[in-house]
Formats: C-alpha cells, sequence, structure tokens
C-alpha cells in the first residue's frame, strides 16, 4: 500500500500529518508531504485511511501495491 499527495488540490491543513506523522510531513511552505517513497509500513495501514479521510481537499490518495503490480505484469504479458 501506498499514499501520494496531489500538491495541486493541498491546501495545507496538515490534518495528514497531525494524524500519520509516520507518513507525512510538512514542507518550509506548511504544505503537507509524503515521507520517503509513500509506502506504508505494516501496521500503519489504519492511520493511513484515517488521513485519506480526513483531507478536507481529497488530496490524499492510496493505492494497493499487490494491485498494481498485478495490473503491470498483465499489461506487460509477463502475467501468464
Amino acid at each position: 500500500m501506498r499514499v501520494s499527495i496531489d500538491s495541486e488540490k493541498c491546501q495545507g491543513h496538515n490534518r495528514c500529518y497531525a494524524l500519520a506523522p509516520e507518513l507525512f510531513d510538512v514542507d518550509d511552505y506548511g504544505m503537507a508531504m509524503v515521507i520517503g517513497d509513500g509506502t506504508v509500513p505494516g501496521g500503519v495501514e489504519d492511520k493511513a485511511r484515517l488521513a485519506v479521510a480526513n483531507c478536507p481537499e481529497f488530496a490524499i490518495a492510496m493505492s494497493d501495491d499487490d494491485a498494481s503490480a498485478a495490473t503491470a505484469g498483465f499489461a506487460t504479458g509477463s502475467g501468464s
């Protein structure tokens, strides 16, 4: 599972940072940013979902790495 932030939508409310500081940080301008590559470590999935649900601008997205890998394998033809 990964999280990402759409910087065009983010308004700097920083609820994500308050709820999941393991996943999000704040830049010098007060805008939220994902820590690292956005991978959600085990045990923090609920915090990631809470951050997504509490973003007033709907700027945070979550993706499932397993689904992405399966889709990539299918698209390249190596999934057989």
